[in-house]
């Protein structure tokens, strides 16, 4: 049975002023899943209005943040309760495998939680040696209305490293699900509504980038815009919120690099990187999809790596024991294809996958191993965002380091040594927002998220997750009677 969505605006659904419907066809067996509301100017104008009127005049950003805290939790146990359903709809819409969307339904869960909790633990700082007779203080405030956009590879899981941190900090939102995977960010909105979140807090419009993705970024109405996605819509998205002198935090692509040094524990390592490339089908901005490997270990590395890719199953997402599922769509997957066509062409050597080893039925691809790959090619600087994993040799530490900085994103590298002094040096030196040791695509919500250079700015999870969605207001606060200062005559002995 397809599922049909309006917009979800105000907590109720409505089609508002579009007939038009996005069908959403599974890249699981090509079957209608889902029908989406194909969203305009007008509809994202409704959208804002509810929010910003939520926002001006409503409850929420007066609310104690106690009680804020108590309706999020609220939502995260009514998500609980829905988990088998949403993740069956992020199957569906996604097409990852139906374990990976049951976690990623926990991990919603937790977030929401957590960004609970980090409200209840906001505050601002006083200064009280400024002189005498005055007091400083600095308060922390929402910063309004928050444009949400959320990418199709962690539908839901996006949606809750932005949405709750919002509504934590007394923001209201109007959320742009991608036109693939809106099913979640629709139900997580009707949730909400459900526990009693006031309405226009959270408002989802669906449609396509660029009608309603530039309509929401580009909009007067909106005071902050944050979104997940390529670095490409990611620089339209920053100039759309310029042109209004709206703030912006994207987090967008990346080509991390898993570096793998001599004395590193080899099965972890192999653990590590056969992750790193192959979670979600690789469509993972923080995938580890260079390996750097020491010249020393290299062979016997990728021997036990290819041995381990042989290992994975690949196939129909709803199977319990599925590890790898399909492509997002017809589009990315032949895009994959490409890269792995295009490196073959320019000289790198496919130890495992390949075109061989694709299967167009389902939009599935084998992991693909590609060796001897260097700088100059393109597969080592083009994000493929999908499991194929380019591999480069290096001797020292020093060529480890420039050949993981020699990227223009700056998203995650993970750093494989059972030396402190190896993994500090190296960590320290990657130009990147996240480094993991001897471990990958690993992760705490108390840690900030997010990258450097064309990677994106701004940063999620953690304190500084709450804080992106809050302004800061100075109060100088003087007491007694000024003595001092233009247009204040000095005081007079009796």
């Amino acid at each position: 049975m397809t599922r049909s969505y309006g917009h979800f605006i105000a907590n109720q659904f409505t089609n508002a002023d579009s007939p038009n419907f996005i069908t959403r066809v599974s890249p699981v067996n090509g079957e209608a899943v889902a029908r989406f509301a194909e969203g305009s100017t007008s509809d994202i104008d409704a959208a804002v209005r509810a929010a910003r009127q939520a926002f001006d005049t409503g409850p929420w950003p007066k609310m104690d943040a106690g009680a804020r805290a108590a309706l999020l939790h609220k939502w995260s146990a009514k998500i609980a309760e829905n988990r088998e359903k949403l993740a069956r709809i992020e199957v569906e819409e996604v097409g990852k495998p139906i374990r990976y969307a049951r976690a990623d339904m926990d991990t919603v869960c937790a977030l929401i939680d957590y960004a609970a909790g980090l409200g209840m633990h906001s505050h601002g700082l006083a200064y009280s040696s400024i002189g005498p007779n005055r007091t400083g203080v600095v308060l922390r405030e929402p910063v309004g209305v928050v444009g949400v956009i959320v990418p199709w590879n962690f539908p839901a899981e996006t949606f809750a490293k932005k949405v709750p941190f919002a509504l934590a900090a007394g923001c209201t939102c109007v959320v742009k699900p991608s036109e693939f995977t809106s099913g979640t960010a629709l139900e997580l909105a009707r949730l909400a509504a459900e526990v009693g979140i006031p309405e226009g807090v959270v408002n989802v419009v669906t449609g396509y980038g660029h009608a309603v993705g530039n309509a929401l970024s580009g909009h007067n109405g909106v005071d902050l815009v944050s979104f997940t996605g390529s670095t490409r819509v990611g620089k339209q998205i920053i100039a759309s919120a310029g042109e209004h002198t709206a703030r912006a935090a994207v987090e967008l692509g990346g080509k991390g690099a898993t570096i793998v040094f001599d004395d590193a524990d080899i099965s972890d390592a192999v653990s590590g990187a056969l992750m790193s490339i192959s979670f979600n089908q690789g469509e993972c901005c923080v995938a580890g999809s260079r390996l750097l490997v020491h010249s020393s270990i290299a062979d016997t590395f990728l021997k036990k790596l290819v041995e381990a890719m042989a290992g994975l199953r690949i196939g129909d997402p709803f199977d319990e024991s599925t590890d790898i599922g399909s492509m997002i769509h017809g589009d990315h997957f032949r895009s994959v294809i490409g890269h792995i066509e295009t490196a073959q062409k320019e000289g790198a050597a496919v130890l495992c996958g390949g075109l061989s080893g694709t299967k167009e039925d389902g939009l599935l691809i084998t992991p693909t191993v590609l060796d001897g790959v260097s700088p100059s090619m393109s597969v080592f600087r083009q994000e493929v965002f999908g499991p194929v994993l380019a591999v480069t040799r290096f001797d020292s530490i020093e060529e480890a380091i420039a050949l993981a900085n020699d990227t223009e994103y700056g998203l995650a590298n993970s750093v494989w040594s059972k030396n402190i002094d190896t993994v500090m040096t190296v960590a320290k030196a990657l130009r990147s927002g996240i480094v993991w040791a001897n471990t990958a695509l690993d992760g705490a919500l108390q840690l900030p998220f997010g990258g450097n250079g064309k990677s994106g700015f701004g940063r999620e999870l953690g304190e500084a997750g709450l804080e992106e969605f809050t302004s800061l207001k100075s109060i100088l606060i003087h007491t007694g009677k000024r003595t001092t200062g233009f247009g204040v005559a000095p005081a007079v002995s009796e």
